[in-house]
């Protein structure tokens, strides 16, 4: 039995959007029907680097006969474990902010199947997880997508968000004119793009914020009345991408409550007490499963808050070893000294 190590190219290489989608979707529905286990997130914070590392493990299992997706249509098992962290130091050294190692295991023997990148994943996770619930939330015939941050989450967030919904318009913004400039090159031969302010990007049928700010940058008048947000940028406590008041008036969905209470876009407002639990409406999880409807004839401004969980890694990283093993990809190593073991 062999460990097969895939680097960030090899997973990049193995994630068709097509395929990640409906497995972080299946991963939402397994973990609100109780088919999953998920600890809650830890951390090691070494303010003395200014940094942090996260423990992420989970495990489920996915009834294919309740996914209507047909990608994700067979019975399948995952567990593993991510360690991430976020070093903002690491960019004056030449080094990504966030680093990320993703071990993926049988659940049966506990083998470790393979050692992956956990930085292209989580990217692939991220996008994966707001077209999930743009799919859920946004309107039918959404055809502009306005992005704010143009750093790395930004560009599986068109990805993935252009497999549920017709994309043709996006507007990016960021304060960096070479981060514009090279997102827009990187996808000018699919899409209508432009560099514009927030404002602009935030009157789009679809918005996802990817960035770290601590102070709302996204206004309540300039927000579409029928636009879905994806929240995505707040990870840790304090951080803030929209105003409150957006939060006030939106149909909010939420990953997992836990989360996004202490790290998620809400947090600040719901640790003020100007958010309640009575403001949110659901997790994408009940949505998923059938509880709880997604959008509605009736709804407007819909927001879902996007923390990450462990279980969309597991089902990423399900996906890529599968593809990655089927394909010969990769490179196999002896990791246990049981090379001769038959698996």
């Amino acid at each position: 039995m062999h460990t097969l190590l895939l680097d960030s190219d090899d997973v990049r290489a193995n994630a068709p959007m097509a395929a990640v989608i409906p497995a972080v979707e299946a991963a939402f529905g397994a973990y609100e029907r109780g088919d999953a286990q998920m600890p809650a997130k830890s951390y090691i914070d070494l303010p003395q680097y200014n940094g942090d590392f996260r423990s992420m493990p989970a495990y489920l299992s996915v009834d294919g006969d309740a996914v209507e997706t047909a990608d994700a249509a067979d019975d399948w098992d995952a567990a593993g474990v991510k360690w991430v962290n976020v070093h903002t130091d690491n960019a004056d050294r030449g080094l990504p902010t966030v680093l990320g190692t993703m071990i993926y295991s049988d659940p049966e023997t506990a083998f470790p199947l393979s050692i992956m990148d956990g930085r292209e994943l989580t990217m692939l996770r991220t996008g994966a997880a707001a077209a999930v619930a743009t799919d859920h939330l946004a309107i039918e015939d959404a055809t502009s997508l306005g992005i704010v941050g143009a750093g790395v989450q930004s560009y599986t967030q068109l990805e993935a968000i252009a497999t549920v919904r017709p994309i043709e318009e996006v507007v990016i913004a960021d304060r960096n004119a070479e981060r514009v400039a090279d997102f827009i090159a990187h996808f000018e031969d699919s899409f209508d793009l432009r560099g514009g302010e927030i404002s602009e990007a935030a009157a789009c049928d679809v918005l996802s914020t990817v960035t770290p700010v601590e102070s709302p940058i996204v206004d309540r008048a300039d927000v579409g009345e029928h636009t879905h947000i994806n929240a995505i940028g707040a990870d840790a406590a304090g951080k803030h991408e929209l105003a409150d008041q957006i939060l006030l008036d939106a149909k909010l969905v939420i990953d997992d409550y836990e989360q996004t209470t202490h790290s998620g876009e809400i947090n600040v407002p719901y640790s003020a007490g100007t958010l309640t639990d009575s403001d949110i409406y659901g997790a994408l999880g009940e949505i998923v499963v059938g509880e709880k409807e997604g959008r509605t004839p009736e709804d407007g401004l819909t927001v879902f808050d996007s923390t990450g969980l462990a279980i969309q890694d597991v089902a990423a990283a399900h996906v890529v070893y599968t593809e990655a093993n089927e394909a010969d990809n990769g490179t196999a190593f002896d990791l246990l000294g049981l090379a001769d073991v038959e698996a």
